[in-house]
């Protein structure tokens, strides 16, 4: 990707990989995918300025910049270890996915979780993991952040005692030796196509759907440096609510 701004459509993430795919207005290719991508908050100047959610490249490094209200479409893979029958070895297996919507900046001027010290902090890039997922609703603000990802995780693992679902399933994936999907007979993973009305994720919903082995499957790819987790619930997006906070 050339360095340059480019503004954002439609934003998904993965945490079986810890892998973003963004959607993308008047570029080519339309797509990019990236890991641990640094995020902030768009300033109200900008917002007031009629500036959307736009992806910044410079010097080869990406990082996003969001209105308070954008919504990342996030896909959760609840996994399960089993043995693979053809060959005797332990593997981790997708059995399902999960999607909802997450919004890291939804009552960012509250700056609940730190203070007056993070309200500084959200215009700037940083690194941002997912508050615990929980299914059946949006989740809002974050479980960690950090200048380095590693921090990031580190301020997760200390908020939760658990690592991110993303470092969880990279971790399984050391150990097992393979991350195999399972999908019912002649069926795809869901691919999102970008609306051209909205910046938002323009997917139906939240859902669910159910993986059940059938001779395919396909491997995921793991680089050495990503990953994300899962997050508090809400089902209207608060201006005043706190980060990583559980809203009905």
């Amino acid at each position: 990707m050339s360095d340059g701004q480019y503004q954002v459509q439609q934003a998904t993430y993965d945490d079986s990989t810890g892998e973003y795919t963004l959607f993308l207005l008047n570029s080519t290719p339309p797509t990019f995918t990236t890991e641990n991508v640094q995020m902030a908050r768009l300033t109200d100047e900008e917002i007031k300025a009629g500036k959307k959610s736009y992806l910044k490249v410079e010097n080869g490094q990406p990082a996003l910049y969001l209105t308070e209200d954008f919504k990342i479409e996030y896909v959760h893979n609840v996994t399960q270890t089993q043995n693979n029958p053809q060959t005797g070895q332990q593997e981790t297996v997708v059995v399902r996915r999960e999607n909802s919507f997450w919004s890291p900046f939804a009552g960012s001027l509250a700056g609940s979780i730190a203070g007056q010290a993070i309200g500084s902090l959200l215009f700037r890039p940083q690194y941002y993991v997912p508050p615990v997922y929980q299914p059946g609703g949006v989740l809002t603000g974050f479980g960690g952040y950090g200048s380095t990802y590693d921090q990031a995780v580190s301020s997760y693992r200390s908020r939760y005692n658990a690592p991110p679902a993303a470092v969880r399933n990279r971790t399984a994936f050391r150990t097992t030796g393979n991350i195999r999907r399972t999908y019912p007979s002649g069926s795809n993973v869901r691919t999102t196509t970008p609306s051209r009305t909205t910046n938002r994720p323009s997917g139906s919903g939240f859902g669910s759907s159910e993986l059940r082995p059938s001779g395919r499957s396909s491997t995921t790819r793991r680089n050495s440096g990503s990953s994300f987790g899962s997050g508090g619930r809400s089902r209207t997006p608060s201006r005043s609510g706190g980060f990583g906070s559980r809203r009905r």
